[in-house]
């Protein structure tokens, strides 16, 4: 088996190395064969492919969890949102969902139809309205988050308390600028 080169990232002055893959037969594939081992090292050193794979085995476990409600994730987070900030409009929904509105309009109306949520006039712009839990979206949330964080550490079994926080605050450095 041979040692995987290290990669030295852009500006970076450290170099990753990746992990060691067993040393693939080359005459297989160059006689055209199938390959046995797939050689994934080099995507192994990219962030956003590792964040991908973590996302996938994490929505692996949310989806058949969250069925029992019928939330998918992004309704989920976008019932997250207005339970944690009543009068939310769809237009800051938007924002920082980073959801196009008319995927958004036809989610609302969904979940307004299975009553979890509600419009409100807004207080201050007459153009715009607030989205407020009903008392069903309200304990149907509840029971939902309780789920969620259950199930991000049953997804999650070889990170330790203090890793799964860590990996958190590292994730929203990429995405959140103030961070």
């Amino acid at each position: 088996m041979t040692e995987p080169r290290p990669v030295r990232l852009p500006d970076s002055p450290l170099p990753i190395t990746p992990q060691a893959q067993p040393e693939a037969d080359p005459a297989p594939v160059a006689a055209g064969l199938a390959v046995e081992r797939v050689d994934t090292s080099f995507l192994e050193t990219l962030i956003g492919y590792n964040a991908r794979r973590a996302a996938l085995t994490i929505i692996a476990t949310f989806i058949p969890r969250m069925a029992q409600f019928g939330l998918r994730p992004v309704e989920f987070s976008v019932l997250t949102l207005i339970g944690h900030n009543p009068g939310i409009t769809a237009r800051q929904l938007c924002a920082t969902l980073d959801l196009q509105p008319p995927n958004l309009v036809g989610m609302i109306k969904g979940l307004e139809k299975r009553s979890l949520l509600e419009k409100r006039d807004h207080p201050s712009d007459r153009r715009a309205q607030g989205l407020h839990l009903t008392p069903a979206g309200e304990s149907q949330l509840e029971q939902a988050q309780a789920t969620a964080l259950a199930l991000e550490v049953d997804a999650t079994p070889r990170l330790t308390p203090l890793e799964r926080v860590t990996l958190l605050r590292l994730l929203r450095k990429i995405y959140q600028p103030d961070h």
